[in-house]
């Protein structure tokens, strides 16, 4: 079973020590300090671990940033900083310079939500954190507000398309897939718009990944569509919906294999050869076959040129974030931990000696053996 959603590679960050010598001038303070670094390297050990589950990981981030909540925000509730909020400087590396699995329902709703989730963290930190950094971040940088607007979008569109896959094993009215496969395409689109100004060197792998999505999703429209035309009585209309859905899966499938020989960041996954993916092209060409037959014995309609318009709006199953807060302030941050903080005792920076460029390892992302392509059953 090969993967179906495209994933840049996992951000490796620096190591923090948090050592702050001369500054730690208590017990408390020295205890926050190695609570930090023991609850950093757990958070950052279950981002390769395969046995992680999202309360695992969600329960690792809460104790990781409730500690950290202490070197942002003021004590006392206020929208003040901490006077710690600039000790510390973090490194990562940058991301740009899959298939659906056969999963039970309850991992796709685990999916669902989780892609939920994580748009809803990108939301926040669009809106609420990059905006106070310091420096801006640079163009083409993860921080940057085109790549950021892309993952939220990207999140979205991926947590609708299990959706969709639960609409068709639970047989859902075509007009409701096909409004659904139109929202998604479109979700897809304006992702892929959002990076269309940044060099191509670096998106274009994850531009034809979402472009293909696009045109997959919205043959998927084309083609529930034209059941529900036909289901109307409106045989040619329908043919032409299906012909329309036969040329964009015909461009997904291009776009599939210009995908698999675009270089660029991340692991190639294989829509293309995925149970999912084929069954699509199944469809579209029974139900083509189907409404030519029919209007051949039975309706006579003329099949017009132009192809129909979708003006189709879902009524129930789009995609919102999560919102997202983080967790309280840890109860160890308590003024006296605070005080024992003594920034006047804080080493100064030799700037006139230039520094080495650190260089940060990437991440030594699992192994994930392909399974056996049993499709896509949820229910």
């Amino acid at each position: 079973m090969t993967h179906w959603f495209h994933r840049n590679p996992l951000k490796a960050t620096a190591p923090v020590p948090f050592n702050y010598y001369g500054v730690v001038t208590g017990p408390a303070a020295s205890k926050i300090c190695s609570d930090l670094r023991s609850s950093r390297a757990r958070l950052l050990e279950l981002f390769t671990d395969l046995n992680c589950n999202p309360q695992m990981m969600k329960n690792a981030a809460d104790s990781y940033f409730s500690l950290l909540q202490g070197f942002i925000n003021s004590l006392d509730e206020s929208t003040q900083e901490s006077k710690l909020r600039y000790i510390q400087n973090f490194r990562w590396t940058d991301t740009l310079q899959g298939q659906v699995p056969s999963i039970t329902e309850d991992e796709a709703k685990e999916v669902h939500r989780s892609l939920k989730i994580a748009a809803g963290i990108f939301k926040h930190l669009k809106e609420s954190h990059i905006p106070k950094l310091i420096t801006p971040a640079e163009k083409g940088r993860d921080l940057e507000a085109r790549l950021i607007e892309a993952y939220i979008i990207q999140c979205q569109a991926e947590a609708q398309e299990v959706t969709i896959a639960r609409a068709i094993e639970l047989k859902h009215a075509p007009v409701l897939i096909a409004a659904l496969a139109y929202e998604t395409a479109n979700f897809y689109q304006k992702a892929d718009h959002a990076l269309s100004s940044l060099e191509p060197a670096y998106s274009a792998k994850w531009r034809k990944y979402l472009h293909l999505k696009m045109c997959f999703y919205t043959a998927y429209a084309y083609c529930y569509h034209g059941q529900t035309l036909l289901a109307s009585d409106k045989c040619g209309e329908a043919i032409r919906s299906l012909q329309e859905a036969e040329k964009f899966y015909a461009k997904a499938e291009a776009l599939c294999k210009e995908y698999g020989e675009t270089k660029g960041p991340g692991p190639t996954v294989k829509p293309s050869g995925h149970l999912f993916f084929r069954k699509l092209g199944n469809l579209v060409k029974n139900t083509l076959e189907k409404c030519q037959r029919e209007n051949g014995f039975i309706y006579f309609q003329k099949v017009p040129t132009e192809a129909p318009q979708l003006e189709l709006k879902a009524v129930y199953g789009l995609v919102e974030p999560v919102p997202f807060e983080f967790p309280p302030t840890s109860v160890h941050w308590t003024p006296e931990t605070l005080a024992a903080f003594d920034l006047t005792q804080r080493p100064k920076d030799d700037s006139a000696k230039p520094k080495p460029e650190e260089v940060v390892k990437p991440v030594k992302e699992p192994d994930i053996k392909p399974q056996k392509d049993t499709g896509c059953y949820i229910s």
